[in-house]
């Protein structure tokens, strides 16, 4: 851990307070930390504000690994450079800042496609350190190391982040909008407009009408789709679906003997152009392949199952039909290039990101913010640092 002065740039340690899981499922404590200065290729950020994602939640709880403790969790956030380490040239000190999961190096095969967001220098994966360096940045007060989230944990009022893992946008954006765009908002419109490439007039079929879902149906409104049918089991969600371009539901516990897909091939007389799964089910991703027309339809996974999960498909169904399943990581999105434009999205009102925004709270309240998406009562809960 290195928390000493850096020789690179001769900044020093900050102390600040930070929201720390000490165990999984367990309220997060509001602590003093120390947060060490940037290595070489690192920024140190200050946090403005922060939202709540449902992966967040998901390791919260996760008692075994991936899961380890003590831990800042927190991906979603938008904040200010503070300090940078030695050879960042991509950002300065005062830039506001959105940090990703995901890396953008602008150097590797993939980077430099257009047919991939998966960097190759800096894979994605739920390290417990800091991508380059694979160590923490974080200790307590008393020493002892405290590990990172998804290369940002941003429940902290200072961080330190790759390079690889920021992207600089235009502070004119309103923070508590513009953090909603460093994971959930990118990944559901992303999904529709870099990953499955949505015509005009397409038929759009969503399973799972959380935050996810939501994004991605605002996604396919802004693609043009003249059908999006959104699919959950709990009606509650779909006057809110409404306000995000769904045109039609399905409640799968109430179609009696009728499976959700045999239901979509009848509403759309064949099958949707575009199948979105937002849950995490493997038994869903196969129910909206199975929905999928033939010959063009094709299926987007966006949710996150459990370790280990399998899916299964027919081979006949995948050779004969000519249907297509897809991963989706970060909604295809790329960060240093498509983040901004998400945000000018956003300026020009063709993205209306205030809808997913339920809640406000301050930092003292987080622990409330996770009770209210447990509770399902919130899409997005933005929690403020200092205000």
């Amino acid at each position: 851990m290195e928390n000493n002065s850096s020789p690179a740039t001769g900044l020093q340690p900050i102390r600040c307070r930070a929201a720390v899981c000490r165990k999984p499922g367990e309220p997060l404590v509001i602590e003093e930390i120390i947060v060490a200065p940037p290595m070489p290729r690192e920024v140190r950020i200050r946090i403005i504000c922060t939202s709540l994602c449902h992966s967040d939640l998901t390791f919260w709880k996760l008692k075994d690994p991936p899961g380890i403790f003590p831990r800042i969790f927190g991906h979603e956030a938008i904040g200010v450079v503070e300090s940078v380490g030695k050879d960042v040239h991509e950002v300065k000190e005062g830039d506001t800042v959105i940090p990703t999961f995901m890396a953008d190096c602008g150097e590797c095969k993939d980077c430099l496609s257009n047919k991939s967001n998966l960097c190759t220098n800096f894979p994605f994966s739920v390290s417990p350190g800091t991508p380059r360096y694979g160590t923490s940045r974080f200790t307590d007060l008393n020493g002892e190391v405290i590990h990172h989230f998804l290369f940002v944990s941003s429940f902290t009022e200072y961080t330190v982040v790759d390079v690889v893992n920021v992207t600089k946008v235009d502070p004119a954006i309103p923070p508590n909008r513009a953090c909603l765009l460093s994971c959930g908002v990118t990944t559901g419109v992303g999904a529709t407009w870099r990953t499955a490439n949505v015509e005009k007039g397409s038929t759009v079929a969503i399973f799972g009408l959380g935050s996810i879902g939501l994004a991605v149906a605002e996604g396919a409104r802004i693609c043009g789709a003249s059908r999006i049918i959104g699919i959950d089991i709990n009606p509650e969600r779909f006057e809110t679906a409404k306000k995000f371009g769904v045109t039609e539901f399905v409640n799968s516990r109430t179609l009696g003997d009728k499976s959700v897909s045999q239901a979509i091939i009848e509403m759309t007389d064949g099958g949707a152009d575009y199948c979105f799964e937002c849950v995490g089910r493997a038994s869903l991703v196969e129910e909206a392949f199975t929905c999928s027309r033939q010959g063009w339809g094709k299926t987007i996974v966006l949710g996150v199952d459990q370790p280990g999960a399998l899916l299964n498909f027919s081979s006949f169904d995948v050779l004969h039909r000519g249907k297509t399943v897809t991963g989706s990581l970060f909604g295809g999105a790329k960060p240093k290039s498509d983040v901004p434009t998400l945000v000018n999205w956003y300026t020009d009102k063709k993205l209306e990101l205030d809808k997913f925004v339920t809640h406000e709270v301050g930092f003292e309240d987080i622990n409330e913010a996770f009770n209210l998406l447990i509770e399902g009562k919130s899409l997005r809960c933005v929690i403020w640092m200092n205000k």
